[in-house]
Parts: structure tokens; C-alpha cells; sequence
């Protein structure tokens, strides 16, 4: 067992780091055994537990009782932690002197971590605060810079990584289905469902552009393959057609993504109000955030993805800054779409620290907003649905890889060969940490002028190939949902073996959970922490309740 002492101004982020983790814990009591003690600054008196964490960037009373020399670093540090890059959004500090470790300060080589036996216990002193980090992760998330960091699942790993190499077992819930990694989400945003809509605006000037001129311009420079510049060209010339109704709207297709995932369950965001912007948070927003459909005009393509076993969702316009408009909005879908899920994605990815709890006030399962438009990565700092601040019931789904954010000139405007590398080096981080890759391909990427469905096609093949698990976005939301109600406890015997229990109530299909027991590593009895390899791990799957013994 874990505990945690904390002032209560971390106590919600505490708690939400522990359902990432999901291992057993609590805040600490008087009278409490712990096998580890997590703090952040000084710890309390008498600390009883055989491994004391104690997280902080600022110098301790601890420090100075044990003549620990503490150097702050400058805001915005980055750590290495296992040879990855660990960002640190607030206080940090090193400890000059003491031995290289786990963690370190890469520039000076100074080490971030300082471990000590004392007495029958060891203490680590870990030169930032945790539970700050966590807050800022979920409340603020990462700047562009450290997209590609999965930071805070980092921090799980190096908390698992400190317990284990003190020689204690680890027993949690892992983030993924049993034997599958990682969960993969495809999702579309439908934003321009027909161009026939568009005649003489900015989208259809835009589109005429790309597949003319600019078209031309990626082909000259390689980035573009001949049959595809002759397709836009094409596409281009059939233009006039299209916009008197004499040709097929190639725009219109969207529900070939049902043909091309092949069975993946998927989750289409709609939105609910034509001509309408919505608002910023300073007033109108710009008059091109409009759409030009209706929601009845996509009404069948709708029914058919639901039939298929596909999900439809809500492209919200103003839920994230008013409640009732929230409301307003999803009632308009759920009319329009007999199946309709609880879920939302804002239009733009307009979001703030309020917005959850609109969202929930609205009556939204779920969110899908928190991501990036300029780059793909982890704002948030993990793989995993989250509760974010401010919400009570809402989790948010967080958004890791959109198409255009990959391509589109003024923000990564990658080649294939690199976008794939990027988001391929992402299924690495999500193999390791299991949870969830979720992925925004808009409706008219498969289409002149962007004709990005051959690179999705191979993402959905590379995804199989890792036997990703496919989930629509609610499912994906289910079952971190089940994950978080269930519990699992673990008592250490005198003979050296651990007792696990785990409880989940309910019946459902989605998959199961795995109870997973990391190894105590093997150090010597003056060694405060092993500098042998990472703790070998044994899997219990479980779908209901179960209870046995391992000896390790």
C-alpha cells in the first residue's frame, strides 16, 4: 500500500495520478503501515514505511538535516530520466555531488535524484514536485515543444521504476485490454461535407488553389506523386459540374471511411448549426468557422455509420463556453441522429479551463477536445481518458494525431516518410504505456484536394499489425471508465509472496482488465535502490473478481 501525504491543495491531482496508475493507495492517516510514502517536501513524523518518495523543487528541512546540497533549476528545466527527455513545467531542482542516477540534469550532468538508506528504510529525495507537474499536465497541458514527450506517464513509469528498485513488488491495472498494448481511436471531424456548398467562398477558392497551383508547386518538389497531381487537376476541371449539380460532390463521400477501416469502429463528430461561427471567448469568431451544411443533409451517411457499428458525436460550436448552449446543440444532433452518442469534440478546438464543466453541466459523457492543431503529441501529457479539473463525471479523451496538423503548410507540413516516423515513434510510446492513440482524419482528407486515404490506410494496417484494439471513441471512454471503478489490493506475507485481490462489478462486453505484479529488482542490503535492469512483471487478466496468491 501507498501513502501519500499532500496538502490538500494536490489532493485532486493525487487522486487522479493514482487512477492513471491505478495501484493500491491512500492519503495517509495517523496510525497507518504503508510500504511506501509518497510527500512532496518535508515528509511527516514518524515516516514508518520502507520507502519514503519525497518530491520537491525547493529545498526540504530534510535537506538541511542530512546535509543535502540542493541546486534550484531555471523554470522550464528538462530532465533525463532513463535516456528520455523529462520535461518539468515548475520548480527543480539537482543535487550537486551526489552519485548519477535515474535522474538527471542533462547539461550538467548533476543528478535530479538522491537516494539514502536510513536505518531499516530509504529515503528518495526527487529534485521536483510531483503532484504540481500532474496539475499543470491536466489543467494547462504542454507547450508545442514537448508535444512528442508522453510526460506524465513518465512519471508513473519512474514512481514504478523507484518502488520496484527499492525492492518492493508493484500490483496495478495496466492501461490497455489484455493481450492487445494499446487501444487505437480513428475519428472525423465533418466539417465540409459537400462542396456543392461552398460555391465562391474562401474553401472553394481554397480547394481550387491546392489543386491547381499548389499542387503543381509539391509535385515540382517531389512531395507529391504524379497520379495524385493528375487527380487534383481532374478534380479541379470537374468543379463547375459539381457546383451546378451535374457531377458527383467528391466531398460527399465520407462514409467511404466505413470501407476503408473495414470493421474498425470509428466516431464521427458532427456539427449541429449551419452558418453559424459560434463565439470566442472575446466575441464572434471568424466567419469561415461556419459550416455550410445541414445536419439532414448528412442525416443518411449518419444512419448508415451507426448501423455499421460507428458512433456519431457532437462538433460543438459554443458547448465549451456555455452550458446551455451545450445542450442546445446536442439535442439538435440526437434529433437529427436517433443514436447519437454522449460524446463532444469543439469545432477548432476552442476549450478552457471552464469547459469541462460546462461540458458535463450540458449532459456529455465525454470530451475529445484537449490536442493540438499545429503539431500531433500528448498535451496532456499521458496516453490515457482522464477526469480533468473542474469535472466530476466528464473524462476527457485526449486527441494525439490529426491529419492536418501532419500536413498542412504552417504547421509540421511533413512528407509521408516523416509523418509516418512521427506517429509510428508514438505507437512505440503507447506500446510501452499502454492507453490510447486517438486520430482526427476530417471527412474530406480522403478526397481532391488531399487525398491523404493511402498514408491512412497504412496507419490502419500498422495499427493492426501491433493488434491495437479498436474502439469508437465512447467505448475507448467505457473502458477506462471500467478501469477506473474497479479496485485492486495487495498484502505483502512473511514468506515473501503477495496476495492480490481484485474487485469490478457489472457485466459488459468490452474487454477485460489485467492485474499486473512487477517483481521487486535484486540489490544488496547497503544499496538504496537497485542499478540492475527494469522489474520483470507477471499478468492476471480478470473480468469480474479474482484473488490469488504469487510468490515472487
Amino acid at each position: 500500500m501507498i501513502g501519500v501525504a499532500v496538502p490538500p491543495s494536490q489532493q485532486e491531482a493525487a487522486r487522479e495520478f493514482f487512477e492513471l496508475w491505478k495501484t493500491p493507495w491512500e492519503s495517509c492517516r495517523d496510525g497507518g503501515q504503508y510500504d511506501v510514502l509518497i510527500c512532496t517536501g518535508t515528509p511527516p513524523r514518524p515516516a514508518s514505511a520502507p520507502l519514503v518518495l519525497a518530491f520537491s523543487g525547493t529545498p526540504t528541512g530534510v535537506d538541511e538535516e542530512n546535509r543535502l546540497a540542493v541546486r534550484p533549476c531555471s523554470g522550464g528545466t528538462v530532465l533525463s530520466y532513463a535516456g528520455r527527455r523529462l520535461p518539468i513545467y515548475g520548480a527543480a531542482a539537482t543535487f550537486p555531488g551526489s552519485p548519477p542516477g535515474l535522474v538527471a540534469e542533462p547539461a550538467t550532468a548533476e543528478a535530479a535524484l538522491h537516494a539514502r538508506r536510513a536505518g531499516e528504510a530509504t529515503v528518495v529525495r526527487i529534485g521536483y514536485d510531483l503532484f504540481e507537474e500532474v496539475r499543470f499536465l491536466l489543467a494547462t497541458g504542454q507547450p508545442a515543444g514537448n508535444a512528442g514527450v508522453p510526460t506524465l506517464e513518465l512519471h508513473i513509469a519512474l514512481v514504478r521504476d523507484l518502488v520496484t528498485r527499492a525492492g518492493l513488488p508493484v500490483v496495478e491495472i495496466p492501461p490497455a485490454p489484455p493481450g492487445q498494448p494499446f487501444i487505437a481511436c480513428l475519428t472525423h471531424d465533418i466539417d465540409h461535407p459537400r462542396l456543392r456548398s461552398h460555391g465562391c467562398d474562401h474553401t472553394m477558392f481554397g480547394f481550387l488553389y491546392r489543386a491547381t497551383v499548389g499542387s503543381l508547386i509539391a509535385a515540382g518538389r517531389g512531395r507529391l506523386p504524379v497520379r495524385r497531381l493528375a487527380r487534383n487537376v481532374a478534380a479541379a476541371a470537374r468543379l463547375p459540374f459539381v457546383l451546378l449539380g451535374w457531377a458527383r460532390d467528391f466531398w460527399g463521400d465520407f462514409d467511404r471511411y466505413l470501407e476503408i477501416e473495414a470493421g474498425r469502429g470509428s466516431t464521427f463528430f458532427v456539427i449541429a448549426t449551419r452558418d453559424d461561427p459560434g463565439q470566442t471567448a472575446a466575441g464572434a469568431a471568424p466567419a469561415r468557422r461556419a459550416a455550410r451544411y445541414a445536419l439532414d443533409q448528412v442525416t443518411p451517411q449518419l444512419q448508415r455509420i451507426v448501423a455499421a457499428g460507428g458512433e456519431v458525436g457532437l462538433h460543438g460550436l459554443d458547448a465549451w463556453r456555455s452550458a446551455e448552449a451545450g445542450r442546445r446543440e446536442r439535442e439538435q444532433m440526437t434529433r437529427a441522429v436517433a443514436a447519437a452518442g454522449p460524446g463532444v469534440r469543439m469545432h477548432w478546438l476552442y476549450f478552457d479551463g471552464d469547459s469541462p464543466a460546462r461540458l458535463e453541466a450540458a449532459g456529455f459523457s465525454y470530451d475529445s477536445t484537449v490536442g493540438y492543431n499545429e503539431t500531433v503529441g500528448y498535451r496532456a501529457g499521458t496516453t490515457q481518458a482522464y477526469r480533468p479539473p473542474g469535472a466530476t463525471t466528464l473524462l476527457e479523451l485526449p486527441l494525439h494525431v490529426m491529419d492536418t496538423a501532419l500536413f498542412f503548410p504552417g504547421h509540421l507540413h511533413l512528407g509521408e516518410d516523416e509523418a509516418r516516423r512521427r506517429v509510428w515513434a508514438m505507437m512505440d510510446d503507447v506500446s510501452r504505456a499502454g492507453g490510447v492513440l486517438t486520430f482526427n482524419w476530417h471527412d474530406r482528407s480522403i478526397a481532391p484536394e488531399r487525398l491523404w486515404g493511402d498514408f491512412y490506410r497504412r496507419l490502419l494496417q500498422e495499427l493492426s499489425r501491433r493488434n491495437a484494439w479498436f474502439a469508437t471513441a465512447g467505448q475507448a471512454v467505457a473502458w477506462f471508465r471500467k478501469r477506473r471503478q474497479a479496485a485492486v489490493e495487495a498484502v505483502r506475507t512473511a514468506a515473501g509472496a503477495v496476495r492480490v485481490r481484485g474487485r469490478l462489478e457489472g457485466h459488459d462486453a468490452l474487454p477485460g482488465l489485467t492485474i499486473r505484479v512487477h517483481s521487486p529488482c535484486v540489490r544488496t542490503p547497503v544499496e538504496p535502490l537497485s542499478t540492475g535492469p527494469a522489474a520483470s512483471f507477471v499478468d492476471l487478466p480478470f473480468g469480474h473478481n479474482v484473488e490469488t496468491t504469487l510468490t515472487l
